[in-house]
């Protein structure tokens, strides 16, 4: 059915050297190690392909020292699909690590939440505590794309295709939006930052990046409500995302859409 959609996990890079105190707010263990894994995501129903998120490239990991261990546009070459041919592509956020590779997909149409474009560029990125997750280059490249006419802006709630709907969340980044995908093991949520671990929204911990406390915690909660169950709500960066899912189909990429084992 075309409302039937296989969900993948492509992983990129990750980051070791990170400790609780960046990942909880509110934590008792502040200095215990508390690794982090990058993603891309790629939904396909057979006739249809949309990546969810675009990662970072090569030059913004220089520029952050945060190394990748493989380009974005080359992980999906793994599954076959073109970063040049791809021609949907959802955007949770505009954070580096999840529009940091806008210009390897030139044929897409992006969906972004209305709030997020206002937030990239607006009065907030003043700011900059709020403007550290976000890169220049990337926004500019957003707002070519806009003047192209390859951007649908969603206000809340909105379908991208039959089975697979955006919801804006807010919270981390004023315009952050999760997708919600209807498979064989029912409703999935890629939450993506919404909840960058299972223990952020499982114990309800806010992650030190949030532009409103409350927007993520109430973000925490709706997350669980729009997957069919809490095994089905993916988070943005959890290692434990590819302990959970048992289906590796290549050393990098997890299959979601069975559900965890």
């Amino acid at each position: 059915m075309d409302d039937i959609w296989e969900v993948r996990a492509l992983k990129y890079a990750d980051r070791n050297s990170r400790t609780r105190a960046d990942s909880f707010v509110f934590d008792d263990n502040h200095d215990a190690p508390h690794p982090m894994d990058y993603f891309i995501w790629v939904l396909t129903n057979g006739a249809r392909q949309i990546v969810v998120d675009t990662g970072y490239d090569a030059d913004e990991a220089a520029r952050r020292d945060r190394p990748i261990l493989r380009d974005p546009a080359k992980a999906l070459e793994d599954m076959g699909l073109r970063a040049d041919a791809v021609e949907e592509v959802i955007l949770t956020h505009l954070h580096y690590d999840h529009a940091g590779s806008l210009h390897r997909f030139p044929n897409a149409t992006f969906h972004l939440q209305e709030a997020e474009m206002a937030f990239a560029t607006g009065p907030c990125m003043c700011h900059p505590t709020l403007q550290m997750p976000f890169t220049a280059d990337h926004v500019c490249e957003m707002v070519r794309k806009v003047y192209s006419g390859r951007v649908v802006f969603h206000q809340g709630a909105g379908q991208v295709a039959p089975g697979v709907e955006v919801h804006c969340i807010g919270g981390h980044s004023r315009g952050l939006q999760a997708v919600r995908v209807k498979t064989v093991s029912g409703w999935l949520c890629l939450a993506s930052d919404a909840s960058h671990f299972y223990e952020n929204f499982e114990a309800e911990k806010p992650f030190p990046i949030v532009v409103d406390v409350e927007d993520m915690l109430a973000g925490f909660r709706t997350i669980r409500r729009l997957a069919s169950h809490d095994g089905l709500v993916i988070p943005g960066h959890d290692p434990l995302v590819t302990e959970r899912f048992a289906i590796a189909e290549a050393p990098h990429i997890w299959r979601l859409d069975r559900g965890p084992r």
